[in-house]
């Protein structure tokens, strides 16, 4: 046997390692091994089902001894039936709801109806379940689709791990396209009650969601916090998979959250699961700690909020759950956005359960109560709390303190340790703390998790983050200046809310020199044409010295925005070529239509302030509080139009709002006109660097020379070994900062790539860039053809070239770019060539290339809908076209063209019919074969492969015609109820049954609004289906079909239905 197969180099090793490593019980290679019954291999009845009862009854029995065999077949009925029509991820938030923590089971007993809980794992005892691994199991989707996952990891019977794996020389992304997409459309049953994914290739490997996007996949490089971290197979396998680990993963770090408005489901990143039980452990330890439970660093945007979420999820689940949790921000816009996380998640909420507190005597009220939850500002801490005056004496209160280092200072910290004197106090942060932070190690103690702001970038938690310091290249920065202001800012911002008036009287002549109108409409002109250049990054905030500067950029910019959208038009006649036109005329209707708004916090007095600078605030304060007015009528808050990708509100201008606890992963661009220092500057340039797909980067635009603070900070945000001292002095191992010249390197190294993989091919990138005319089509066609070798060629292909066009995007306002456009555009062509390709890709088509042929080997029809003419792929002439495909100069295109055309008619044709597996299995084999060999033969063997099924295919669509039905609905049904040797007679009856059944369920379906939702009127319509087929006038032969024939058939028809049938309004639109 072949030793470097996907099969010997990751499938037998990772199951290999379950077993005899870490313990699993047993591993299963199912592949044309498995038999069904309740004697099978693993008690399936047939291929459909993805659930084990026989190991999921063997562990209820196990887990809940001494009931009786009613309540087990009840909870085993519960946990496998399953609802129509909701979302992959609902059903499994569904699923998993009900498992976690048991099914509650209804039986008999001494006459009277009983009601138990059946624990369907063992937390407490990891080695009490069944853990198995099992290998290439053939599964059968609702379409018809069979596809066979490389391993599922079943606990008690339930499949809660996916693994997808690859030999070592193929990406990871390759498995996440190719393969996990794939069986989350056609075999999605699969996936509810999926715990979470994992995808590898042997060395490397990383864990997600089923609703992940690739991008959201992490490594799992660290099994203690201390570790350096490695990118290993090995090791995400043995800190997830480990039984223990494992079940805590499932059991505590698991989330759903629906508060962006689509529900999403969150896998803890192996960082928070790391910190999280740092912190739990803090929590047992905490009379030893004297309440101090520590400080919880994380970076921005490592999903702070999130693992506060977790924590207080494992604690009350594991430590009991009368803890109270208080959690305390010192800002209104971040008090909303953590209860928004924490509602979002189902843990807290305040409509039905009051638990944000307004005032300090509700804070007190709302403590007495054993809520689980309260929210609240520290600045309601505000009295002095005398004897016998305690909110609370209480030694279960946890205050979860967001943003340590602003929050716990001066009297407000004493007075909170003053009204809850036997509370437990632990400190979120997203920026460390300093060894000058007293107050703070007087509440909290020393860290007890970090997570730094390199070793999140190391990680892909986090964007790197470029600089571009423009306020050098204009002539705008003044270094000492700068010092003073940053020092001014930092104080007033703690102290004073009237910021502009206490720089202006304390440093007047500094203030004026960056309030300059000349200076401010200089850079707004700077602004207009950068941004406008990198129009295709992303959205971008402005950050401004305050208010007052805010609302007179936002009128500079807007003048400066118009002035270049002025000049782009008349520069419109220079443009290159029609592509160029396009490409112009695109980025002007991109600029009118960008919305640019200031958003500012509101102050008693604002409008007469605003008007002694002759600014109006009120429009800008309409717009802030009424929001954005969408097409239908209804308006969009501005926190939710920032947010939103596809809104045309692009660019903010603020001074200090959304600055912290504010996430865009969108936002690509921070451009800084406002000297800050530590933790304020950390926090802001953070906004650049959340991961989004397609993002390559951050980019820090300085207008103000801080590049000495930002160093400084970085010094100690990056690098940090995490033992549990306060001071993050010390320079970092590497310097998070990136100049432009690094990014351009990075350009030409992914330009560099593409063209030796073309090189490979026998292909130079330099023709497309080179020749014109006939040669240049010449060379289009041949850069084609070594792109089109194979499946993989091709993957790799806009792999590398996907990541051309990010770099190539992130460098557009670089002098140094004009040394790679040339290449860029010609990687961009050939890209969008061959998408195009696939897109309109059409098997006549492809057929009028082989000119020669079209008239000699097929019939031409007129199709009476269209002035086209169709050609009747099922009489083609083979032999005339297998010659024709021999001269063909472009033969790898044409077989994937043909492949593309194919995979869609399968598509449609399985949902239409899902009996029509074979010409799937067909088809999956053919590229099977292909990708195996790639010499000239085997591509001309392919092409007419392809060939010869299209025309089945295309018999096979018209095929209810020679049926005598009207439609494939009808045939659809008329197939489903056949059987083995039947009779003429028998099958004329049947094809009756066929339509006058579809004709019932589809007035039923009409009828009953949303009828596959509700389990009433989901029963009603499978009665329906078995009382038809069962009728001696309506029905099916008696003779012929046994009572388990109806039964079966019924089965059968429900699911086709159930899968297929549109909603209520679709049928509507349609009847």
């Amino acid at each position: 046997m072949n030793g470097f197969t996907e099969d010997r180099l990751a499938q037998e090793t990772l199951s290999d390692y379950l077993v005899n490593d870490l313990k699993w019980d047993e591993s299963v290679l199912a592949f044309n091994a498995e038999t069904f019954g309740p004697e099978g291999m693993l008690g399936r009845q047939s291929d459909r089902e993805v659930i084990l009862t026989r190991y999921l009854g063997e562990a209820l029995v196990r887990l809940n001894p001494g009931l009786p065999d009613e309540a087990y077949t009840y909870a085993l009925h519960q946990i496998t039936d399953t609802l129509g029509f909701q979302s992959a991820v609902q059903t499994n938030q569904e699923k998993y709801e009900l498992i976690r923590d048991g099914v509650l089971a209804s039986y008999h007993k001494d006459g009277e109806i009983k009601k138990s809980r059946l624990k369907v794992f063992d937390y407490d005892d990891p080695s009490n379940n069944h853990f198995l691994c099992v290998r290439e199991m053939w599964i059968s989707g609702p379409n018809g689709h069979r596809r066979r996952p490389d391993i599922i990891g079943y606990v008690n019977g339930l499949p809660l791990m996916f693994v997808e794996l690859k030999r070592p020389d193929k990406s990871l992304r390759r498995a996440y396209d190719d393969n996990f997409k794939d069986y989350l459309d056609t075999i999605p049953q699969l996936f509810h009650f999926n715990a979470f994914v994992v995808l590898a290739n042997g060395v490397e490997a990383k864990i997600g969601s089923l609703s992940a996007k690739y991008d959201h996949f992490s490594d799992w490089k660290r099994l203690a916090e201390g570790d350096k971290g490695v990118v290993q197979m090995e090791t995400l396998i043995k800190g997830v998979c480990e039984r223990a680990n494992f079940l805590d993963l499932f059991e505590n770090f698991i989330l759903f959250d629906d508060s962006s408005g689509k529900l999403i489901k969150i896998v803890a990143r192996n960082h928070q699961y790391l910190g999280v039980n740092r912190a739990l452990q803090s929590v047992i330890d905490r009379k030893k700690r004297d309440g101090k439970l520590g400080v919880f660093w994380h970076t921005q945007g490592s999903g702070k909020s999130y693992s506060m979420a977790l924590f207080a999820q494992k604690v009350r689940r594991k430590l009991g759950g009368d803890f109270t949790f208080l959690v305390l921000t010192d800002r209104t816009d971040l008090d909303n956005q953590i209860y928004k996380t924490f509602a979002g998640v189902g843990l807290a909420n305040n409509e039905k359960d009051p638990c944000r507190a307004d005032s300090g005597e509700e804070l007190k009220a709302l403590l007495s109560q054993q809520k689980a939850f309260v929210f609240s500002l520290v600045q309601k801490f505000n009295k002095e709390i005398g004897e016998g005056e305690e909110y609370s004496t209480r030694d279960n209160i946890i205050v979860m303190t967001d943003e340590a280092h602003r929050t716990q200072y001066g009297t407000l910290a004493m007075n909170m340790r003053d009204a809850l004197p036997n509370a437990s106090y632990i400190g979120f942060t997203g920026t460390p703390l300093f060894s000058s932070d007293e107050i703070t190690k007087k509440v909290f103690g020393g860290y007890i998790s970090t997570y730094d702001f390199q070793r999140a970038i190391e990680d892909n938690a986090t964007l790197p983050l470029y600089y571009d310091a423009r306020g050098d290249k204009l002539g705008l920065t003044a270094e000492g200046l700068n010092e003073k202001l940053a020092e001014a800012i930092a104080e007033a911002e703690t102290s004073d809310a009237n910021v502009a008036a206490k720089l202006e009287n304390e440093l007047k002549r500094e203030y004026h020199v960056v309030t300059a109108e000349k200076r401010l409409r200089h850079i707004a002109e700077d602004f207009a044409a950068h941004y406008s250049t990198n129009w295709e990054t992303g959205k971008a905030m402005f950050v401004s010295i305050d208010k007052i500067t805010a609302v007179r950029m936002h009128d500079y910019i807007e003048e400066a925005w118009s002035e270049r959208i002025k000049f782009l038009e008349a520069e419109l006649s220079n443009a290159r070529d029609d592509q160029d036109q396009a490409l112009r005329e695109r980025q002007i209707a991109w600029m009118k239509e960008t919305e640019i708004a200031v958003v500012v916090s509101d102050e008693q007095g604002e409008v007469d302030k605003f008007r002694k600078w002759d600014l109006d605030i009120r429009p800008h304060r309409k717009l802030m509080k009424e929001g954005f007015l969408l097409e239908d009528g209804k308006r969009l808050d501005v926190d939710s139009a920032f947010k939103r990708e596809d809104h045309p509100f692009r660019v903010v201008i603020v001074c200090a709002m959304w600055l912290t606890g504010f996430d865009v992963p969108s936002l690509s661009t921070l451009y800084l006109d406002k000297p800050l220092q530590a933790h304020t500057l950390m926090q802001a340039i953070a906004r650049a660097n959340r991961v989004k797909e397609g993002k390559n980067n951050g980019l820090i635009v300085d207008y103000c020379g801080i590049l000495k603070n930002l160093r400084k900070a970085l010094s100690t945000f990056a690098g940090h070994k995490g033992d549990g001292e306060m001071d993050g002095e010390g320079a970092p191992e590497t310097d998070p900062l990136h100049p432009e010249e690094e990014l351009l390197g990075e350009l030409g190294e992914a330009i560099t790539l593409v063209r030796e993989q073309l090189s490979e091919r026998d292909f130079d990138l330099s023709r497309l860039i080179n020749e014109t005319g006939f040669a240049r089509n010449k060379a289009i066609l041949d850069a084609k053809e070594a792109v089109n070798v194979d499946d993989e060629t091709r993957k790799r292909f806009e792999i590398s070239a996907r990541s051309v066009f990010r770099k190539f995007k992130a460098c557009l306002t670089f002098e140094g770019v004009k040394t790679y456009r040339s290449d860029s555009e010609a990687i961009n062509f050939l890209y969008k060539t061959l998408q195009e390709d696939r897109d309109q890709a059409d098997t006549s088509a492809i057929i009028q290339k082989l000119n020669a042929i079209v008239s000699d080997a097929v019939d031409v029809k007129e199709d009476k809908d269209s002035d086209d003419k169709i050609f009747d792929i099922s009489k083609i002439n083979f032999e005339l076209l297998r010659k024709e495909f021999a001269k063909s100069e472009t033969k790898r295109s044409d077989v994937q063209d043909v492949k593309s055309v194919i995979e869609k008619r399968l598509q449609k044709m399985l949902a239409e019919n899902p009996l029509r597996t074979d010409f799937q299995e067909r088809f999956d084999e053919i590229v099977r074969e292909y990708n195996k060999e790639k010499d000239k033969n085997t591509i001309e063997a392919t092409f007419e492969a392809l060939m010869r099924l299209t025309a089945e295919m295309s018999e096979e669509e018209h095929r209810y015609v020679k049926e005598g039905l009207e439609n494939e609905q009808q045939l659809a049904v008329f197939d489903l109820l056949l059987k083995p040797d039947l009779s003429k007679a028998d099958i004329k009856k049947i094809k009756g049954v066929a339509v006058s059944l579809l004709r019932e369920l589809e007035t039923q379906m009409r009828d009953i609004q949303d009828i596959f939702t509700k389990t009433a009127t989901r029963d009603r319509f499978k009665q329906t289906i078995y009382d038809f087929l069962y009728d001696d006038r309506t029905g099916l032969p008696v003779d012929v079909y046994s009572e388990d024939d109806l039964h079966g058939k019924t089965d059968r028809l429900f699911q086709f239905f159930e899968q297929r049938w549109p909603k209520r309004s679709q049928i509507m639109e349609h009847a």
